[in-house]
This record gives structure tokens, C-alpha cells and sequence, in this order.
């Protein structure tokens, strides 16, 4: 299940309330995220103490077809080359309930995470897996298939769920997108923040606050958090924006011959 924050107050009633609780209670993590409007990003950083020489470099590619038929059966295909480690690549499925992926489940490389931004939800289960140094580079300039940078289980849960006879050799590469992460550890503050900036090749840009919490605590570190960010006078309450769903839609347009459509807001 899936509550769009363009489809709903910025409250959540008791029953989704409740929803959450019960997705939380099965799965390995809960996600708090929300993005700070592009004019607040400058107050943002002032606020939150951000050094931008401290931030890791990441480049992160998406795999879809150009009309992305992966992203609207709710399958997610990412690679990224990380600054200073190896790469790394993920298949992600949303929304799932946890019940939904328990053969799964029995992987190490399996993360099932409730994500909760202001006003929606969404839980997803994510396959990932370590790559070298070099890989995405080479999968991005022709050299290797796409196929090359994912698992036996990442393909056999790619397979499970993608539609019928498209294989990760058929995607079209989407990207890069770079991506400055930021970790942060304010002292008002119990739990690690995560700070990331997303460049986009049309210059526009998000920036996104997380962090984590186990689901026994999500509702309380929610609330600190949000505490928190008011204490700073960081507006928590506009339009939600997602990373994944902007990038996605960014590059259909591209391939598509229409590079000047404007992504829409929403989730992704």
C-alpha cells in the first residue's frame, strides 16, 4: 500500500495511521524523508551546519525502457558508482506489503523498508548487491550488459516481477544524475541525519532529509524530527518531491525527443 502526498493531507488519518503501524511492525526499517523546497535550500544549510566538503560523491543510474514500463508495475532498477568504495545496484519493488516478498526475506540482501514523508507512505522491498569499482562505469559506456551488475537473486527477483519478456539487456540506460550525501549528527538531535542534493541535468535540483529508526520507534523519532527541523525554521509542510520519479522522468522525456517536459511532483 501507497499514500501519495500529492494525493492527500499533510496529516495522515487514524487509519492509515494504522496502516503504517502495521507495516512497520513486519518490516526491517522505517524511513523518514521529506525535501526541502529549492528556495529554503540556502536557509536549509545554514540551519543544519552543512559543509559541502565534507560531502560524498555519487553517481546514480536508472534502467528502464524509454516509455518506463518498469516504473509503472512499480519495479525500480538502479546502479551507482560511489566516491571513495565500490559500486553497488539495486531492484526495488513498491509498494509491497511484507507478506508479499517472504521467500525472499531469507536473502541477506534483502531490505524491506517502510518510507514515510509528510503526508504519505510507502513500503518497498529492495534486492541489493556490491559491485567493483569499475563496473557501472563500464555497464554506462557500452562495454557490458546491463545484466552484468546484478546477482543471480537480484535477476531471479527482477524476473519474478518485471513485465513478461523484458530482460535487463532490453533497458535503456537513464542517466547519471549526481548526487552530494551528506551525513549529519546535530547534537539536539538522537538519531543520524542524512542530507542529499540532487543535480539534475536541467539544473533543477532536490534536496532530501532523512533518517532511520527501527519500526518500534518510528512514530516518536517522526515526531523529533519534526521537532526539530521546526526549531531550525525549516518548513516541513510544502510539496513533497521524489528523487527516483523526477530522474525517471527527466530521461523518458530525453529519450523520447521531449528534453523540455517538466518532470512532475509526486513519488517515486
Amino acid at each position: 500500500m501507497t499514500v501519495r502526498p500529492d494525493e492527500a493531507p499533510a496529516r495522515l488519518t487514524d487509519a492509515q495511521v494504522g496502516e503504517v503501524l502495521a507495516l512497520a511492525r513486519d518490516a526491517d526499517s522505517v524511513e523518514l524523508k521529506l525535501t526541502v523546497p529549492d528556495s529554503y535550500r540556502r536557509q536549509a544549510a545554514i540551519a543544519l551546519g552543512v559543509d559541502p566538503l565534507d560531502a560524498q560523491i555519487r553517481q546514480v543510474y536508472f534502467f528502464d525502457t524509454p516509455d518506463l514500463a518498469l516504473n509503472r508495475v512499480g519495479v525500480v532498477v538502479r546502479a551507482r558508482r560511489v566516491q571513495g568504495r565500490g559500486d553497488d545496484s539495486v531492484v526495488k519493488l513498491r509498494p509491497v506489503t511484507p507478506a508479499d516478498v517472504e521467500p525472499e526475506r531469507s536473502s541477506d540482501d534483502m531490505v524491506v523498508e517502510v518510507d514515510a514523508m509528510p503526508g504519505g507512505f510507502v513500503c518497498s522491498a529492495s534486492m541489493k548487491g556490491t559491485l567493483g569499482p569499475k563496473a557501472v562505469k563500464e555497464v554506462a559506456s557500452g562495454s557490458k550488459g546491463i545484466r552484468t551488475l546484478f546477482s543471480k537473486g537480484q535477476r531471479r527477483f527482477y524476473a519474478a516481477h518485471a513485465p513478461d519478456g523484458l530482460g535487463l539487456d532490453d533497458l535503456s540506460v537513464l542517466g547519471p544524475i549526481t548526487v552530494f550525501k551528506l551525513k549529519l549528527r546535530p547534537p539536539e538531535l538522537s538519531m543520524r541525519l542524512v542530507a542529499e542534493l540532487w543535480f539534475y541535468p536541467d539544473g533543477s535540483r532536490i534536496v532530501e532529509l532523512s533518517a532511520k529508526a527501527p519500526p518500534s520507534e518510528a512514530f516518536q523519532a517522526a515526531a523529533e524530527l519534526r521537532a526539530f527541523l521546526a526549531g531550525k525554521g525549516l518548513d516541513v509542510s510544502g510539496e513533497q518531491q521524489t528523487k527516483t520519479k523526477t530522474a525517471l522522468e527527466f530521461f523518458s522525456a530525453e529519450l523520447s525527443g521531449d528534453p523540455g517536459a517538466t518532470p512532475a511532483a509526486g513519488p517515486g
